[in-house]
């Protein structure tokens, strides 16, 4: 397998497909999945010409299924340690969900000498949970749910987000897709229970108000209005107005998972997006 090894011993795995003199797109998945959830992506934008660039984050998928480090400044400099190694440059990042915290964190911390633009897709910024500086957020108790469900029995309940929530299917007007609903469970049950466990607190409770801010570079900020795990008012118009040069663009009516269940629309946004 295609690995990076990280200081701390991590191999992060991670796909690499298209000339390697193209302009890269590089992928961040979401909780608790791998860079299999961005196939819909990685094959369109490759027949366009493009680098494409996914890995599975430590934990997840692939990836060296550790017992720590599983939080966002971990997160970033494992994207750190992949585009070091691949020697990036002038790519474009896109995050989904998690993945979306985790390339704000990158790029905040890390700097944009290797990035051009980015576009966080449903993502979690700023901050998920509520607090008394956040009160449109959700209660912690969800999110402790969440965990109890993950350290309890994980197998049910990656069945049943994909199968409700997460695309939507819980809806009267869209049919379930049960492909989709076997393909998430399956990337989740591949990686850690304990990186999944943990990674419900780097989610949730990571503040990336500060972060946000101190980013420069083009971002497209893409979210549907039937967001059920993110939802989107505490979330995406309040990450485009934090940062420098961001763009918010909703979609009426679109999921969570929209990147695999309206990928035609997201690719062709995030296409005219990198090319603009």
């Amino acid at each position: 397998m295609d690995t990076v090894t990280t200081r701390d011993g991590v191999n992060i795995f991670f796909k690499d497909w298209g000339p390697r003199d193209a302009q890269p797109i590089v992928f961040s998945h979401g909780w608790p999945l791998s860079s299999d959830d961005w196939d819909a992506q990685m094959v369109f934008f490759l027949n366009e010409g493009f680098r494409v660039v996914a890995h599975d984050r430590r934990g997840h998928g692939r990836s060296t299924q550790v017992a720590d480090g599983h939080d966002m400044d971990h997160y970033a400099d494992d994207l750190a340690a992949v585009t070091a190694a691949l020697d990036l440059r002038e790519a474009v990042h896109v995050g989904h969900s998690t993945g979306g915290g985790e390339v704000v964190r990158y790029i905040a911390r890390h700097g944009a000498e290797r990035v051009a633009k980015a576009a966080i897709i449903a993502a979690v910024p700023p901050l998920m949970v509520k607090t008394d500086a956040n009160p449109g957020g959700l209660p912690k108790e969800v999110f402790d749910d969440f965990q109890t469900q993950v350290a309890t029995n994980r197998a049910q309940f990656y069945h049943d987000v994909p199968a409700g929530p997460f695309y939507g299917f819980n809806r009267p007007d869209r049919p379930a897709m049960e492909g989709l609903i076997l393909n998430w469970w399956r990337q989740g049950m591949m990686g850690s229970a304990k990186a999944h466990y943990d990674g419900i607190i780097a989610f949730s409770q990571t503040d990336f108000t500060e972060d946000l801010k101190k980013i420069d570079v083009p971002v497209l900020v893409m979210h549907g209005d039937d967001d059920q795990i993110v939802p989107y008012e505490d979330s995406a118009p309040l990450s485009a107005k934090l940062l420098r040069n961001g763009t918010l663009k909703t979609y009426k009516g679109f999921p969570h998972g929209m990147p695999t269940t309206e990928a035609a629309t997201i690719n062709a946004d995030l296409l005219a997006f990198i090319r603009g």
